[in-house]
């Protein structure tokens, strides 16, 4: 596929996202919201700054990006930030883990991948260079981007085998854009190997940035009170599941032979637009719920926890006692595993996890993670771990050991993009 192919059917396209998009809206209103920004209109312009332009599509991405916008705050104190994603629910991270930067931090939706829209983007926020976190690669975006001698950095890159091959079935039109892209920082070997199959050029291995992120203290605070709820009970964390995976894993726990005595079942989905799906789905089995939102002060007497708040991962996983890392039942590729073991939790992964392949056969190798085959093994293993101190205590220490032991890709990264900041 060539570019000029790829615009048009954005154009076709353009009247049904845009429907879509409103349609969405009916289930998550801030899919209604800042319009005009998706399609490169914003209000007056804010001059005299300099301007560095880092795009994180969702939460996943804005939560990793942490150590590297405070790295590039603390390096160029006279420039500020403009964060973009592409959905609400990263808009929504962004804007409680950057308040602490003020004024010297602007979020915005990235514009549709119409270069005359993202042309638009660059006029208005002339940023000195563009810095695409793990995966967001847009050919127009790029072009216009090489046309406007912005350079261009893809870091904390990941690029699985299957990503790669749905890209190479684009052609020409992804191997346009890889070699528009000034610099690659890549998570991994491999994930180097596959962005240089796709046709970049200037590659280099950082590690994983998430490494670097550091716990905030209020989220400590925040799981110690949840820890508080839930009283002694030994819990079990399911954190960031997926569609069909809740379902696996209620009906498992309902078929459990034996389970430690006052066991809890938190369950954390990954899209906030699925908690009251998942909470029927708890209804429709008589199991008894209870949800985050509506906890106050009451203690945590239920069979299921419903983790229905934004922005509380941290805290989940410091409340636990045992976490299970969702996205990996499935064949969905998985989530990031990193949190968990930063907070030295035994963690358990399904049999799925190609999006984060190395970090979790690391973690695995290093005693810190366990892979089950599906919801029964998990919920085996998870009541095992549960009944047995020792053996969590020492697969939480290994968890906490891998992950300080990846630690500085943030500082590997900043050098090699400084040198590109005009």
């Amino acid at each position: 596929m060539t570019r000029g192919v790829y615009s048009a059917l954005w154009l076709l396209a353009l009247p049904v996202v845009l429907g879509r998009l409103w349609w969405r809206g009916l289930r998550e209103p801030g899919y209604r919201q800042h319009l005009g920004e998706r399609l490169g209109m914003y209000g007056h312009r804010d001059a005299g700054w300099h301007t560095l332009w880092v795009h994180a599509v969702s939460v996943g991405e804005t939560r990793a990006a942490e150590p590297l916008i405070d790295a590039l705050m603390k390096a160029y104190p006279d420039s500020r930030i403009v964060l973009t994603h592409m959905t609400p629910t990263g808009r929504a991270t962004g804007k409680a883990l950057y308040a602490k930067h003020g004024a010297r931090l602007v979020q915005s939706y990235l514009p549709y991948d119409l270069e005359w829209l993202v042309r638009r983007f660059l006029r208005f926020f002339a940023p000195r260079i563009c810095i695409l976190m793990e995966t967001e690669v847009w050919p127009n975006m790029v072009a216009a981007c090489r046309r406007q001698q912005v350079p261009v950095a893809l870091v904390n890159a990941r690029l699985s085998e299957r990503s790669l091959r749905r890209g190479q079935r684009f052609g020409g039109l992804m191997t346009e854009a890889a070699r528009a892209i000034t610099l690659v920082a890549a998570q991994t070997d491999e994930d180097a190997q596959r962005v240089r199959a796709l046709g970049a050029t200037e590659v280099a291995v950082t590690g994983s940035i998430k490494f670097d992120v550091v716990v905030p203290q209020a989220a400590l605070d925040t799981g110690a009170w949840l820890r508080t709820r839930a009283g002694e009970r030994p819990m079990l964390l399911c954190a960031s599941t997926r569609e069909g995976e809740e379902a696996l894993i209620l009906d498992a726990w309902q078929a459990m032979a034996s389970r430690p005595e006052g066991m809890l079942l938190a369950i954390v989905p990954r899209h906030p637009q699925r908690f009251d799906e998942v909470a029927a789905l708890v209804g429709a089995r008589g199991l008894s719920l209870q949800r985050r939102s509506q906890l106050g002060e009451a203690e945590v007497s239920a069979d299921v926890l419903l983790g229905d708040s934004m922005g509380e991962m941290f805290a989940y996983y410091a409340a636990c006692d045992c976490a299970f890392i969702g996205g990996s039942l499935l064949p969905l590729g998985g989530q990031n595993l990193i949190e968990a073991c930063a907070l030295a939790r035994p963690v358990l992964v399904g049999l799925h996890t190609f999006n984060f392949s190395q970090a979790t056969d690391e973690a695995i190798a290093a005693g810190g993670a366990l892979r089950v085959r599906d919801a029964a093994q998990m919920l085996e293993q998870g009541a095992r771990l549960l009944q047995d101190r020792g053996a969590r205590a020492t697969m939480g220490q290994r968890a906490a050991a891998f992950a300080g032991a990846h630690k500085g890709a943030t500082l590997r990264t900043l050098e090699l993009v400084m040198p590109l900041i005009h």
